[in-house]
């Protein structure tokens, strides 16, 4: 594995395209403005909420975090569980440790914030999160498949 290039730090408001570039890496079906809604929201609400970017020099990002502390999370004892809500790294940027130190960063924010379980989710067949997970010391507790139907 490479050393680390980049520093892990909280979001900052100059990074906002560079955030959007990346969310729209993770979650290309999402609109833009569908992005701009739930940064707000996440802004909004530093207590229960915060990003986490990897800084590669000259206003570029190299990935992000999302966390959050929800109420509850499935299979958790605990209330008030820290969440990885969403995690990306660059292609380009990817095993060199900072996934990993983006999740230790994401952990220690929600020990501070009183949390003593961190929780998070894995889409059926996103074999390469699964495993990133796993590395990190998440184990999988139960699968669930959302089903709908158009009436």
């Amino acid at each position: 594995m490479q050393a680390l290039q980049g520093q892990i730090r909280e979001f900052e408001i100059e990074d906002l395209d560079e955030l959007f570039r990346l969310r729209k890496s993770l979650w290309d079906e999402v609109t833009a403005a569908e992005h701009q809604n739930e940064i707000l929201d996440i802004l909004g609400k530093p207590e229960t909420q915060q990003i986490f970017v990897v800084d590669r020099g000259n206003g570029r990002l190299a990935g992000f975090l999302e966390a959050s502390i929800r109420p509850l999370a499935e299979d958790c004892e605990s209330e008030n569980v820290g969440y990885l809500e969403g995690w990306y790294v660059d292609e380009a940027f990817r095993r060199r440790g900072l996934g990993r130190e983006l999740v230790r960063m994401a952990e220690d924010w929600a020990r501070r914030m009183g949390c003593i379980e961190m929780a998070s989710d894995v889409e059926v067949g996103n074999d390469t999160s699964l495993l990133a997970h796993r590395s990190l010391g998440y184990g999988e507790t139960s699968r669930l498949i959302h089903l709908k139907k158009v009436l």
